[in-house]
């Protein structure tokens, strides 16, 4: 009986003893997420621009679709949005969770551990780890769950960088990227300003689909990047570890055929606008390789209670073109 009780006591202490550190809350789909960044709406030929206008893609065709059907083709109209998809962290302490309020305690140290490394601050690395959830925020909260546009309705935390050894090796990281070797290196690299241009004053420029604008370069497809400032960092792994996943086929592209996803082994950066939920939300969303200078001021204060700082939750939207018909 004694050990019975002994067994009992540590299955109860055990949760505080492994989830001490990276305290904080479950995110608040009604308060947490940027819903201005769903628009503007486009329902065929009409458009719903919503309380602010964002950048936006604007595709070609018009307003009346049709897809493969049986036994009749479908024939309807094309619907556009800006869908919450999925949710990326970016964090220095290894398996923290700051999406879900809590993360592992453990002392893990090395190669997982998060790091900013350099006495020239401009030449300093910093390393972070990344989780990606599968979040379908619009039908988890029952809006629109028979709509046919959405094409996963599952959550999931689909990839966490603790468990893949190229996320923190360069030369592991060129298997699934191999063109790596041509990019990334600083003459490549120079290309980049006009990328960050054209990003800061709209939408990135999708043939430079090696640069990240402000944010650095997209590849190698690693944990690592040559800057300290913590926040557009954080911002930067984000969209590096979309790149990764677009390379590995677990994200597909929603634009190019609005009779469904189709794999694109290639990240189109400009179907994409994300802001940071924690530690601070933002209160809108920036495409991919805009400065953090515009929006990342008071995004990550020191000492933060609940989930700690330089550990990041993002939001991710991407462009959704689909047919919608009978």
């Amino acid at each position: 009986m004694r050990r019975f009780f002994l067994i009992l006591t540590f299955l109860i202490i055990l949760p505080s003893l492994l989830f001490a550190e990276c305290r904080g809350t479950v995110i608040n789909p009604v308060s947490d997420i940027c819903w201005k960044c769903v628009f503007p709406i486009r329902i065929g030929p009409a458009t719903i621009k919503g309380s602010t206008e964002l950048e936006d893609v604007k595709k070609g065709g018009g307003p009346v679709c049709t897809c493969p059907g049986v036994p009749l083709p479908k024939v309807g109209v094309v619907v556009s949005f800006w869908e919450p998809f999925s949710i990326v962290e970016t964090v220095k302490d290894p398996y923290c969770f700051p999406s879900l309020g809590t993360g592992s305690a453990g002392k893990y140290g090395g190669r997982l551990m998060g790091v900013s490394e350099g006495s020239i601050p401009e030449h300093r690395d910093t390393f972070m780890q990344a989780h990606y959830y599968i979040f379908p925020v619009l039908p988890a909260i029952g809006i629109l769950t028979d709509f046919e546009c959405f094409y996963d309705k599952r959550f999931d935390i689909a990839y966490a960088t603790e468990l893949d050894p190229a996320w923190n090796d360069s030369l592991l990281s060129t298997i699934i990227a191999p063109e790596s070797v041509l990019f990334a290196n600083p003459v490549a690299q120079m290309s980049c300003v006009a990328d960050s241009v054209a990003a800061n004053a709209g939408l990135p420029l999708d043939p430079l689909f090696w640069c990240m604008g402000s944010w650095g370069g997209a590849y190698p497809l690693m944990g690592n990047m040559q800057d300290d400032y913590t926040t557009q960092v954080g911002a930067g792994l984000a969209a590096r570890m979309l790149f990764k996943l677009s390379r590995q086929l677990m994200i597909w592209d929603t634009t190019l055929s609005v009779c469904g996803p189709t794999p694109m082994p290639v990240l189109v950066k400009s179907q994409y606008r994300i802001h940071v939920m924690k530690p601070v939300r933002d209160h809108t969303c920036h495409p991919i390789g805009r400065s953090g200078l515009i929006w990342a001021y008071g995004k990550n204060p020191p000492f933060h209670k609940k989930s700690g700082s330089d550990n990041f939750a993002w939001m991710v939207f991407r462009k959704v073109r689909c047919c919608v018909g009978p």
